[in-house]
């Protein structure tokens, strides 16, 4: 079964307000087996309402449309679907007693224009509005399914959880529909589709591998579709596809789309680790992404802001006959701020960060995205990586963090051995 969201208004056209609408209903219509195959926008005019609805009934099954049923004058939805359907409009008196019922409760007047909002159409299926008081409406013509609801999204939530997803699970026809992902860290989309190039060619028709990336990380996102599968024989053959996926690119991934400090926050809890921060470059950021994460004060302990020189002697306990050697952007300094502030903050692990985020600062041997990042380690030993890293002030920062929290998350991925007499 196939869908198309028609969201309704000028204010999601100008930015006012952001359609959380489409999102939250193509979520949940991929778990009924109803594919979402487009979302248009369109403003209140009936010229452009209608326009879309004559799109939308030619490549889908049903049409859910959100908006344009409020109590004033530029709420034109209701009005522009009657003549659409051919009807005329009339009071439904489940829809007036559920308006009274509200206002009587709220101790407020009812309105011509509250009264007006009972007013539908004539050949449509009323549905209540259990959470506010314009009435949905739904439609049937030439086999397809058409549903109106308010552009509120906690009453549209309502209107698809009490009555149209069990519309759409009457209709019969839908898809068995399969997402899995996993998210890879520091490769970029390009590498990855060069190296899975033989991967794609040989996937059947009915999977599909995109590519979806982010700031130092793509998603992988496997997606099947079919009415000749069952979801257990779709969940299996996607698995068998992500273990082909995995060993080709080696342990640069994790599973699903959490997202980074997420999942590292799990990790440490999980083995009852602690971690703290020791940040030159980065500013801060990795503090703030792990700190970001409900609960995080279990695991992270605090960090160490040592963006000047005087701040790493001071604070750090870094010589100053060191830095004034080989510069604080070098392997060596990097390596005294994660050992040092791993003592002073007492944690089983510490990140430190140092670096050139530029755009000035740079020269021929330490340019601009040059950062060392440091990991202490519980079993004494600073983990270094050296990189150079591409882009604006901001992504350079983004990409040193992200970096950073992969080095933790693959250390606390790595089987210990364990040592006794």
């Amino acid at each position: 079964m196939l869908a198309e969201i028609i969201t309704i208004g000028d204010e999601i056209l100008i930015g006012q307000t952001v359609d959380t609408n489409s999102a939250w209903l193509g979520h949940h219509l991929n778990e009924y087996g109803v594919e979402v195959i487009q979302i248009t926008s369109i403003n209140d005019k009936k010229e452009n309402i209608v326009a879309a609805l004559q799109a939308a009934e030619k490549r889908a099954d049903v049409i859910l449309i959100t908006g344009g049923l409020g109590p004033t004058k530029d709420d034109i939805t209701k009005k522009v679907l009657a003549e659409y359907f051919n009807a005329q409009l009339v009071t439904d008196q489940g829809a007036l007693e559920n308006i009274k019922d509200i206002f009587h409760r709220r101790g407020r007047e009812v309105l011509q224009v509250n009264v007006d909002q009972a007013l539908v159409p004539d050949n449509c299926e009323v549905i209540l509005n259990t959470k506010g008081t314009a009435p949905g409406m739904s439609f049937e013509q030439n086999g397809k399914l058409y549903v109106s609801m308010p552009g509120v999204p906690y009453e549209m939530k309502a209107m698809m959880e009490n009555v149209v997803f069990g519309k759409l699970n009457a209709r019969g026809d839908n898809y068995s529909i399969v997402h899995h992902t996993i998210t890879v860290v520091g490769v970029p989309e390009s590498h990855l589709s060069e190296k899975l190039t033989s991967l794609e060619d040989n996937l059947p028709s009915h999977i599909k591998l995109a590519y979806l990336p982010h700031l130092n990380l793509v998603r992988l996102r496997l997606s099947a579709k079919s009415t000749q599968h069952t979801e257990i024989e779709l969940n299996e053959q996607i698995k068998d596809y992500f273990n082909t996926i995995k060993s080709t690119i080696g342990n640069v991934w994790f599973e699903g789309d959490k997202n980074l400090p997420e999942l590292v926050g799990d990790m440490l809890k999980e083995h009852h680790h602690t971690v703290g921060t020791c940040e030159s470059c980065s500013g801060g950021y990795i503090a703030h992404c792990i700190t970001s994460i409900t609960g995080s004060s279990v695991y992270y302990k605090g960090s160490l802001l040592t963006y000047a020189y005087e701040t790493k002697v001071a604070i750090a306990d870094i010589s100053q006959d060191v830095l004034n050697e080989v510069g604080a952007v070098s392997e060596e300094v990097c390596t005294a701020m994660a050992q040092n502030a791993q003592t002073k903050l007492e944690v089983d692990y510490c990140i430190a960060t140092t670096g050139i985020a530029g755009p000035g600062g740079g020269t021929a041997d330490k340019p601009v995205g040059l950062v060392y990042i440091g990991l202490a380690t519980p079993e004494g030993g600073v983990i270094i990586k050296r990189c150079e890293f591409h882009g604006t002030r901001e992504q350079i920062i983004h990409r040193t963090t992200y970096t950073a929290l992969d080095m933790l998350r693959k250390e606390l991925s790595t089987p210990k051995t364990a040592t006794g007499g």
